[in-house]
């Protein structure tokens, strides 16, 4: 199993790889890759739900700040 993604930028960089990304998903995961500010709650809910969608590594605890 592989480690979790420590911060939310690696995750949406990791899911921007990704063949099957949609449209709306990608634009998105662009938006997070270079943000600094913490993400929302339903923004941290989402990614979390793309990465399981994609089958990737999960996100951390903590690695949404």
């Amino acid at each position: 199993m592989a480690d979790p993604f420590l911060r939310f930028p690696d995750a949406a960089r990791a899911l921007l790889a990704v063949d099957s990304l949609s449209e709306k998903e990608g634009q998105f995961c662009g938006g997070l890759a270079y943000r600094t500010a913490p993400l929302s709650e339903k923004q941290a809910n989402w990614l979390r739900i793309l990465l399981a969608r994609h089958g990737l590594p999960a996100l951390a605890e903590g690695g949404d700040e």
